[in-house]
């Protein structure tokens, strides 16, 4: 029961620390659904490993109708995942999402192949993805990338990358030379 309490006490720091909007952690736990559907996934996903296929679904469609956030039972979170403000999040059946992955309203992890094999994207730790994205595929998004509110990604995202716009492109440096060793540069000369 004490891994429990410490796992609520851990995401409900993680909403604080991610959404400046969170002043209490009494209302955290009462007022925040992306939390809460987090929370009754983890339920969900321990039915669906124990083969209780139908009671895990039937419990996920009532938390997507209580917080509009669809959590296939399948799908894998990691911890301090934080789905802020929620509404029309879906994540697919074959999805893996690492720890610390902070997401907003409308985005989707979507598949895009029909035959029951790995479809859905894998997001890795650290990962933001903002309001309306749209990730569709078994692809890989790296380590502490970040993809833009509206941004359709198809493929692989590198580690630390930026991704926007649709089809979604990176816009970050792309692993250039580091501003702050230009900046030292140009005052030699």
């Amino acid at each position: 029961m004490t891994a429990v309490f410490s796992r609520l006490r851990e995401d409900v720091t993680a909403v604080m620390e991610k959404d400046p909007a969170a002043k209490r952690r009494l209302e955290v736990l009462l007022c925040y659904p992306g939390l809460h559907a987090v929370w009754a996934h983890c339920l969900t996903h321990r039915l669906w490993e124990d083969g209780e296929y139908l009671l895990a679904r039937v419990l996920s469609q009532v938390v997507r109708w209580l917080t509009g956030v669809e959590i296939h039972p399948g799908a894998t979170l990691g911890r301090r995942v934080v789905i802020d403000h929620g509404m029309g999040v879906v994540i697919g059946e074959t999805a893996i999402v690492g720890d610390d992955v902070h997401m907003y309203h409308g985005v989707t992890l979507g598949g895009a192949d029909k035959r029951p094999v790995k479809r859905h994207p894998t997001v890795r730790d650290g990962v933001t993805i903002g309001a309306d994205a749209t990730l569709l595929g078994d692809i890989v998004i790296g380590e502490h990338a970040n993809v833009g509110a509206g941004a359709v990604v198809t493929g692989d995202v590198p580690p630390g990358a930026t991704m926007v716009g649709v089809p979604a492109e990176r816009v970050d440096d792309a692993g250039g030379p580091d501003p702050a060793v230009e900046d030292e540069l140009e005052s030699e000369d």
